[in-house]
């Protein structure tokens, strides 16, 4: 396929109009004023438009899509155990499946290209995966309150089973990382058997920290006075790549871990305004050199997977709570969600506009009203844009959605589906 006449954010979020931007396969091969020799199929006139590098969710949990609008008004931990939990308790294989798609289907709408999943029934996330086209890097959430041998556990079962059929494969658009769910939700033996398996296996780790002053400190409280970032870290959970969701109560030394260890934050702004958790000290973890990224959480507690207002809360959310409007600029917000997200799943060759990187690609329509006058479009796409805008997403070089059609999805089956599987839960809760 082969762009013409489009603007880009290149590799250093600066601004180039008039290119041609060419993909053969799953890669980006040429980008230049000059149009290329050669047959590239598809020629698609970006008159008027933005092209770009799609967006990269650093923390989801996509089936629960299923319980959009389903717990509101309550603080995290009355929303887990009074709605979540509950409802949780009722999903089956089938359910998880078609919620996923319903995430899918609203992701690729949005311009998201890959999601680092945090749940369970794995084999049928992963079979969503394949069948949308998207990419993921999926996770078991290992949840453990006692002393038997963990490895007896079904969820332990269920990582293992699914690392070795799912991980690098669909030509690499699934990856399998570990997981812990939370200190709070775990003891010493689980997180420990997690870090193990993760060394042991060259595998990524994906884990909710410090999400909430209340599991911050009773974590502390419970530790000697750690914090939940130090307890991982003497367990040895850092030891590989990890993604850290939330971190909105990290203190003291917790960044320095983060620093050392080459731990990403996915930072959640939208979930954790509306839970009231509190806002992430996105500038500090800039000022560490620590890599961040952007994630929706769920639809259940955010309750969109509108990536679009996901920048603009992050871009916001930290100026108004540090008193300086200074702290993220619209550039560290747009690598935070692109590049950022790209290296905290491990996909070194994404999330950047350049010759050689995949061709994960969305297109943004800037004809609409709330996009003009420009006088720097980067500070256009992060405060003024809308999900809307966007009209075409690519994954490694194949359309996935274009201009209100999606090539791989039936959304309509999809949505018919997720509704019936939602009904059936609710009926035997």
């Amino acid at each position: 396929m082969i762009f013409k006449n489009i603007t880009i954010l290149d590799e250093n979020i600066e601004v180039k109009q008039d290119m041609y931007v060419a993909t053969k396969d799953d890669y980006i091969i040429y980008i230049g004023k000059e149009k290329p020799e050669g047959d590239f199929g598809r020629e698609y006139d970006g008159k008027g438009k933005l092209l770009m590098s799609g967006f990269y969710n650093s923390h989801a949990h996509s089936p629960m899509s299923l319980m959009r609008g389903y717990g509101e008004n309550l603080a995290l931990q009355d929303w887990l155990n009074d709605r979540i939990f509950p409802f949780e308790d009722k999903l089956d294989g089938n359910a998880i499946y078609w919620g996923s798609m319903l995430s899918y289907a609203e992701s690729l709408r949005f311009g998201i290209v890959s999601s680092s999943e945090m749940y369970y029934f794995m084999d049928d996330m992963a079979r969503a995966v394949v069948d949308s086209g998207i990419k993921a890097n999926l996770s078991r959430a290992i949840v453990n309150f006692d002393d038997r041998n963990v490895w007896t556990l079904p969820s332990m079962k269920e990582l293992k089973s699914a690392f070795e059929q799912y991980h690098n494969t669909n030509n690499e658009r699934i990856k399998v990382d570990a997981s812990i769910h939370a200190e709070y939700t775990s003891n010493h033996l689980a997180v420990s058997a997690v870090a193990q398996f993760a060394v042991e296996n060259n595998t990524r780790v994906h884990v909710h920290v410090s999400e909430t002053k209340r599991e911050h400190e009773e974590c502390k409280q419970r530790h000697q006075g750690k914090t939940p970032v130090e307890y991982f870290n003497d367990l040895g959970l850092f030891d590989v790549p990890a993604t850290a969701a939330h971190c909105v109560w990290i203190e003291k030394n917790d960044f320095e871990i983060l620093k050392e260890k080459g731990v990403t934050v996915a930072s959640n702004p939208c979930s954790n305004l509306k839970l009231a958790s509190g806002v992430c000290n996105i500038p500090k973890l800039l000022n560490n050199n620590i890599n961040v990224a952007i994630g929706t959480d769920s639809t259940a507690s955010n309750n969109s997977l509108n990536f679009i207002e996901e920048m603009k809360l992050f871009a916001i959310a930290p100026k108004a709570h540090f008193y300086d409007p200074k702290v993220i600029s619209p550039e560290d917000t747009l690598r935070a969600a692109t590049l950022g997200g790209a290296l905290g799943q491990g996909r070194m060759d994404c999330g950047v506009m350049k010759e050689g990187a995949k061709a994960d690609l969305i297109v943004l329509d800037l004809s609409a009203v709330h996009m003009h006058p420009v006088h720097d479009l980067r500070n256009n796409v992060v405060y003024s844009a809308s999900g809307s805008d966007v009209v075409l997403t690519m994954v490694d070089g194949r359309v996935l959605y274009d201009d209100g059609e999606y090539t791989t999805i039936d959304v309509e089956k999809v949505i018919f589906e997720a509704e019936k599987a939602t009904e059936k839960i609710l009926n035997q809760l």
